[in-house]
């Protein structure tokens, strides 16, 4: 039987990153997130619903959380479901969670969100920052060429985690 295992998230930090790193010097984050849904009742009552989900990010997009994220901005979450279980030291039983391994990320919203004035704003395809728009000096049309966007690197973590990819390098964010 086939199985597929894909989250898409859209929500805001409920709390800071917080950025470790293994034995091997492998980054590791953990945010929260808050996904809001807002729907009509059966009644037709506007009805809001919040849902709380934990996210890990891995590697060179686990950095980047913890250097440009911070409570309360919005940001897209690609990922994987992954059950966490584990033995309580002082009950002894054994407990579980549910998680987020994010493997793409995309930063929404300004650069300092709620923390006052920034710039910022978003391509067309739905989030994310673009480099300041410059007006080029016009070529003739024969040595114009399409811009080319690269492939996001993919990279492997020592931990099984699967393919990372941050697609962005440091010289790739505009802030």
């Amino acid at each position: 039987m086939a199985s597929y295992n894909k989250v898409m998230l859209i929500g805001n930090l409920t709390r800071d990153p917080e950025v470790r790193y293994t034995p091997k010097g492998s980054a590791v984050c953990d945010i929260g997130l808050a996904v809001n849904r807002v729907y009509t009742s059966d009644s037709g009552e506007k009805v809001e619903e919040v849902t709380f989900v934990d996210v890990v990010l891995w590697s060179k997009m686990a950095e980047l959380a913890g250097k440009y994220l911070h409570k309360g901005r919005p940001v897209f979450i690609e990922g994987r479901l992954q059950m966490d279980s584990w033995e309580d030291k002082q009950t002894g039983q054994k407990r579980t969670r549910m998680r987020v391994v994010g493997e793409q990320m995309q930063f929404l919203g300004s650069p300092g969100g709620d923390r006052g004035p920034a710039g910022g704003g978003g391509d067309d395809e739905g989030g994310g920052y673009s480099r300041p728009q410059q007006r080029p000096q016009q070529r003739p049309a024969s040595q114009q060429r399409p811009p080319q966007r690269p492939a996001p690197a993919r990279q492997n973590d020592e931990f099984g985690e699967g393919p990372i990819t941050d697609g962005m390098e440091d010289d790739d964010i505009p802030f």
